[in-house]
């Protein structure tokens, strides 16, 4: 018979065999990636690319799943409740992994204990763009403007990435200007192009279209350099406003507590998958930068972003209502 010590470390290391084959395995079943916006906006599409491109490299399918409301915060929470066993994905949003904590008191998640970050994904700066019924045609013009009339600006909502670059303008201005806030980008927009408001700050794959076609001025990048599909359009620094810095970034993360190996095998394929031409021209399209680099990158960007973006909600004192 065997004695107790014996039967003891045969269990462990059947059990740690079983614990190893399973996740060798991995995925063995399909995978659910989260989102926490609405089809067809660009966290979705960047969802849908790399999900596709997952599938064909790790031989199982990954769903994308929209859960949309409260700025991604709904999805977010969803997945950090889920089993940490990588089945359960999230396309972060930085409204929702990093903005999220210095708007909403009572959130139940920690952006920075409760996942996993597994990969950067990709980034987008912004873009200060004034409506063509202002008459204005670069920063000097608009501030000039600004000095004679009380000037508005639309956001896709109260705290969002819009609001919050927008906010930082116009502290560095030091003019006030009147917040519009609208129930997303595309009610936004349509105001902004017939002048029921004056500018806005939104992302390249909504902006650059109506700029190039003459529905809207394009006054300053909101990066540290221009952007290479509107490179006649002057960054924030160039027009004397340096401390203005604002973009959103897109990122997949998973439960807190997820299984190294795993993590490293999804970094690994997401980093190989940036670095595809088809992958880098998809998101250059749009006006985005593939992202990439460690779990450990990743969750440095997160821990920074949200110590600066509280200083941002903080100084212009935006709260949620």
């Amino acid at each position: 018979m065997l004695s107790k010590r014996v039967t003891k470390i045969l269990a462990l290391t059947l059990s740690t065999i079983a614990y190893t084959t399973a996740h060798a395995a991995y995925p063995e079943k399909p995978v659910t990636m989260i989102v926490g916006f609405s089809p067809g906006g660009f966290t979705d599409v960047v969802a849908r690319l790399v999900s596709k491109e997952l599938e064909q490299r790790l031989g199982q399918s990954f769903v994308v799943e929209n859960k949309p409301g409260a700025a991604g915060t709904i999805a977010a929470d969803q997945v950090a409740r889920s089993q940490a066993d990588g089945y359960t994905l999230l396309m972060g949003h930085s409204n929702s992994n990093a903005t999220a904590p210095a708007l909403y008191k009572s959130l139940p998640y920690d952006v920075n204990t409760s996942f996993t970050p597994i990969a950067m994904v990709a980034s987008t700066p912004l873009i200060l763009t004034a409506s063509n019924k202002l008459n204005v045609k670069n920063m000097q013009e608009l501030m000039a403007l600004a000095k004679k009339r009380p000037l508005n600006y639309a956001s896709s909502g109260v705290g969002s990435s819009q609001h919050l670059a927008a906010a930082q303008f116009s502290k560095a201005t030091g003019v006030q200007m009147t917040h519009i806030p609208y129930k997303g980008s595309a009610q936004a927009l349509t105001d902004l192009i017939s002048g029921e408001v004056d500018f806005n700050v939104d992302s390249p794959p909504l902006m650059v279209p109506n700029i190039k076609a003459g529905k809207l001025v394009g006054i300053a990048a909101v990066s540290p350099e221009r952007l290479p599909l509107l490179p006649d359009v002057p960054t924030m620094t160039e027009v004397g406003y340096p401390g203005v810095t604002m973009g959103q970034w897109f990122g997949i993360l998973g439960p807190k507590g997820m299984p190294d190996d795993v993590t490293q095998l999804l970094n690994k394929n997401i980093n190989e998958i940036l670095q595809m031409p088809a992958v880098k021209k998809v998101l250059g399209d749009k006006g985005a930068v593939a992202g990439g680099g460690s779990p450990s990158d990743f969750a440095k960007q997160i821990r920074e972003d949200t110590i600066a973006i509280q200083k941002v909600v903080d100084e212009a004192g935006i709260k949620i209502e």
